[in-house]
């Protein structure tokens, strides 16, 4: 993701290419022809192999909106969205992190959310330049992750000088969050297959999250 080089009047699509179709290519060829037993293992055994496949896809197809719409909401849409309320039920689960199982558990059904947070997404990138991406702000609470990705060098997240627990993240540094919980949760889905004796498909760069010091990169 060498991106630090466009100008602040750049596309903001610039930024990230990968929203086009390269990231539901990834996850739709994992998880391709897979039956529902291997979908639904789970182990104890490994603390990555305690969410299903079906169950990190969750994960990923709401993540667009739970982050755009449930964090960024007020900044990016001020006078809310026609589909506000599809979205809000769509975010209305019991499920931690993930959407309402009683209404989204086939593959094929939660695949087409991820297309539509995808587009979501993608609709943002379009309405912001790259200067914009970086300026925008969001606050957050410090964490391990957010502070390891401060510390590999990478930039959108800052510190408040008279709170250190606190942290702003800008859009640029969301965005670039949501790319690397796709490729993070398509290495648990490699290893969860791997763990049922299946091969993995795609290859995956070993970039953000997977390439931090102390990171959990165990294989069954």
């Amino acid at each position: 993701m060498t991106t630090g080089n466009l100008p602040d009047n750049a596309p903001a699509l610039d930024l990230f290419p990968q929203f086009g179709d390269e990231i539901y290519d990834m996850v739709a060829s994992e998880v391709q022809g897979l039956s529902d037993a291997q979908l639904d293992f789970e182990s104890d055994r490994w603390e990555w192999s305690k969410w299903s496949i079906r169950r990190n896809v969750s994960h990923l197809a709401s993540g667009d909106f739970r982050w755009l719409w449930g964090r960024w909401g007020d900044q990016l849409f001020p006078a809310g969205l026609d589909q506000s309320a599809e979205i809000e039920e769509l975010l209305a689960s019991p499920n931690d992190r993930r959407l309402d199982e009683s209404k989204y558990w086939a593959m094929e059904d939660i695949l087409k959310v991820m297309v539509r947070g995808l587009e979501f997404a993608r609709s943002v990138l379009a309405q912001e330049t790259v200067g914009t991406m970086r300026s925008r702000e969001v606050e957050g609470a410090a964490n391990d992750m957010w502070s390891g990705t401060q510390e590999a060098g990478y930039g959108g997240i800052r510190t408040d000088p008279e709170d250190p627990e606190k942290i702003y993240i800008s859009l640029e540094a969301t965005f670039r969050h949501r790319y690397w919980e796709f490729t993070t949760h398509l290495y648990n889905i490699q290893r969860l297959k791997r763990a049922q004796g299946l091969d993995a498909v795609v290859d995956l760069p070993m970039e953000g999250y997977l390439s931090l010091p102390g990171w959990d990169l165990s294989q069954p």
